[in-house]
């Protein structure tokens, strides 16, 4: 550590009146408190941070400009809700543009062109918010007032007030220690967020009086325990910002056990370091206060949690064990969806309370306590985020259709309940292997989740909860699969997804049966969620029309369009022909991505205007991959995951080609007609067609048309959404389906 600032605790016990009150020195100071409490018959868990950080120091006389920020949570533990608020600093969207700028922030650069997109016009995307008035941090006193929610000392005890903007959710709360400071670390010093010398203590357990707020009534405290702890310190070069985000990630609780012994622990990684531990401590308070630090003590990891907003992935339980004193505890969150999203720790981090039971010296003891989990971004990047949605996707096609041909549910494939009598007398082994088996092996090769994506994107910009509908990531993934089949038959393919397409190995009437099967069989994604009846009425229609629109581009796709190739040879008009082809592209790949993004607007009570404008966008979205898709095919995929030039050789007029014959001179466009007439196997005139494609700038005009499609469509559906991360996430992915080399 580094020497210590004058203003942190000398030896001997704290002066709270001293040290509960913001440090000069600090680039970086929080205060945090947690309780569980019973009100109103019901078990409420609330945590809330303060935070104070340097942005920078004042050019003139040299003193520091701070920033501040909130975040704060209320769990309603019988339902599993979990009410959050983030509430920043005014200078927020400037700071954060300045982040972004020096390099910091997110990885990929498609999301930090989206979040500056916000940020330029002087706002954060919600679930944050901006303070609409200037917190005040009174150095001489304890007070920190931060918008609506407020924390002080009154006669020993903190008061702490935290008011949700939807005016029906806070707390007015008392905690009065009941046990003394207790130092963590190394006696009291510790690394903080971005690796700064920190000062840290903290109370384990206060008693909790006041009343909560929920659904807009006042709930008296009847019962509750409380936690309360500072951190403070600054960067080692006592220079800077201390809002740089290094790579340091951690795993922190706060242990309260009903034998009346309470544990703080933490575990600290470098992710630069491959998770070298840069942190590991844990401080044990026994009943009477005396307090023991240990470091030979394990906090494992156990079952996992993935949100289906940011597709990171949280542990939702843990195992403290500390050999020396008997200890084995199991920390289990009481609702697994306890990620906060913001930009403080961006996207997300994940806080909430757990219950705790094991043993302690032999006996068993139960107690309640707080995990967060924080730093560890797994989707950086929007590969990522796509390889996290496809996982999501396996896993929610595998709970649709089961793996074990004797699963009960392989009936429900057939009929609903209570006519089970449909399928008395089948062999449903015989059945799964020959309907279920095919599908689920293509599925399992994995595909473009972006599909699957979608529903869930468009559910979310409108205010819906994306955690509620995650089966119907295997909706989209069904229809496409079984589309893929059938379309592999058509088209006489024998590859499919890097392995044998399914008529290959199955045989051409199984197949097509088992392809069709998928169109009915992704209805059962939707049957379960208990739609209203206006909402499901508009769902099937959505669904039909998209049937509909993509057998009506089949057909197109195997027909083609050369009866229109006299007319552009004669005129080098080829705007219809361009038309023409984009249609088919619209019919099969955007309007069933765009009638699931009607229908999952209509889910969640979107208006209208929002509900087409984001039909149309994901139309467009798929209407651009496709073209996007045909450009590829003659630029050549990344990895060499297809064929360069397939298209040609197989003599299609795809996009690139239409706009290549209205573009080139007549002798130039009568030797492309005449090479894709020909359907070339070798590779000299493949590439000669390629050739002639390219230098005319069609492939170029291409991207550009997909470019501007995606672009029109969301100038559209922009003002209708409210600034949110999904929001953020929805355009990053328009520029991801266009600037794709897979």
């Amino acid at each position: 550590m580094s020497l210590r600032p004058t203003d942190w605790p000398g030896p001997g016990p704290i002066d709270l009146a001293i040290h509960d009150l913001p440090h000069a020195s600090s680039t970086m100071e929080w205060w945090y408190l947690n309780t569980h409490i019973q009100a109103g018959g019901r078990d409420i868990s609330v945590f809330a941070s303060f935070f104070r950080m340097v942005l920078t120091q004042d050019a003139r006389t040299g003193e520091n400009i701070h920033a501040h920020a909130v975040t704060w949570a209320l769990v309603d533990v019988a339902t599993g809700r979990y009410i959050a608020d983030c509430v920043l600093d005014r200078k927020a969207p400037e700071f954060t543009r300045e982040r972004i700028k020096n390099g910091e922030g997110p990885k990929d650069p498609r999301v930090r062109r989206a979040w500056d997109e916000v940020l330029a016009r002087n706002t954060v995307p919600r679930p944050d918010r901006l303070f609409e008035q200037n917190p005040v941090v009174n150095p001489a006193e304890y007070d920190l007032k931060f918008g609506g929610c407020r924390l002080w000392k009154e006669d020993g005890a903190y008061r702490l007030q935290l008011a949700h903007e939807d005016g029906k959710t806070g707390v007015d709360l008392t905690l009065r220690p009941e046990k003394p400071i207790v130092l963590h670390g190394d006696n009291g010093q510790v690394f903080g967020s971005s690796a700064e010398d920190m000062f840290y203590y903290f109370m384990p357990r206060c008693a909790v009086t006041g009343s909560a707020r929920v659904d807009g009534e006042s709930l008296p405290v009847t019962q509750g325990q409380g936690w309360y702890d500072h951190e403070f310190g600054r960067s080692r070069s006592n220079a800077g910002s201390a809002i740089r985000r290094g790579s340091v990630a951690w795993n922190w609780a706060s242990i309260q056990l009903d034998n009346g012994y309470d544990f703080s622990a933490y575990d600290l990684y470098d992710l630069d370091q491959d998770g070298k531990h840069i942190g590991h401590w844990l401080v044990l308070v026994g009943p009477d206060g005396h307090s023991t630090s240990i470091q030979d003590f394990t906090l494992t990891e156990g079952r996992r949690w993935t949100s289906m907003r940011t597709f990171n992935d949280y542990p939702v339980n843990f195992t403290l064990e500390i050999p020396a004193h008997g200890v084995r505890l199991a920390l289990e969150a009481v609702t697994d969806a306890q990620e906060f999203q913001t930009l403080i720790s961006a996207p997300a981090f994940w806080e909430g309370p757990v219950n705790i039971t094991g043993e302690m010296a032999g006996r068993a003891v139960g107690g309640k306590g707080f995990v967060e989990r924080s730093g560890f971004n797994n989707v950086d990047t929007q590969k990522k985020f796509f390889d996290a949605v496809s996982r999501q996707t396996l896993e929610a096609v595998d709970a649709l259709l089961p793996h074990d041909p004797l699963d009960a549910r392989v009936g429900r494939m057939v009929a609903d309940e209570g006519h089970e009598h449909m399928w008395d007398g089948m062999d449903v082994a015989h059945f799964h292997a020959r309907v279920i088996a095919p599908l689920r092996e293509m599925v399992a090769r994995g595909g473009k989740a972006w599909r699957s994506y979608g529903f869930l994107a468009a559910l979310e910009a409108v205010g819906g909860d994306p955690q509620k509908y995650a089966q119907w990531l295997a909706l989209p993934e069904l229809l496409h699969t079984g589309s893929l089949i059938i379309d592999d038959v058509q088209d006489g393919s024998l590859l499919r997804r890097g392995g044998p397409a399914s008529h290959i190995t199955h045989g051409v009437p199984l197949a097509i049966n088992a392809g069709c099967s998928a169109y009915f069989l992704s209805q059962l994604a939707f049957l379960s969620t208990g739609l209203p009846a206006d909402v499901q009425l508009r769902v099937y229609t959505n669904y039909f029309e998209s049937m509909r629109a993509a057998h009506a581009g089949q057909a197109m796709d195997i027909a083609g369009y050369w009866h229109m190739v006299p007319h552009v040879m004669a005129t080098g008009d080829s705007s219809a022909l361009e038309r023409a082809v984009r249609s088919t592209h619209r019919l099969k790949s955007g309007v069933p991505p765009g009638n699931l993004a009607r229908a999952a607007a209509a889910i969640a009570r979107g208006t209208p205007q929002q509900t087409e404008a984001l039909g149309r966008l994901f139309e467009e979205f798929g209407t651009a991959f496709q073209i996007v898709d045909d450009v590829l095919n003659l630029r050549g995929f990344k990895g060499d995951t297809k064929t360069r030039g397939e298209d040609i050789r197989e003599g299609k007029l795809t996009t690139p080609v239409c706009k290549a014959l209205g573009l080139l001179p007549p002798d130039r466009r009568a030797r492309l007609v005449e090479i894709l007439e020909a359907r070339p196997e070798d590779m000299q005139r493949t590439m000669e067609a390629i050739e002639l494609v390219t230098s005319c700038g069609a492939l170029d005009a291409c991207e550009q048309e997909a470019r501007d499609l995606v672009e029109t469509a969301w100038q559209r559906v922009e003002p209708l959404l409210e600034n949110t991360s999904a929001k953020v996430m929805l355009r990053t992915f328009g520029w991801y389906l266009l600037e794709r080399h897979y």
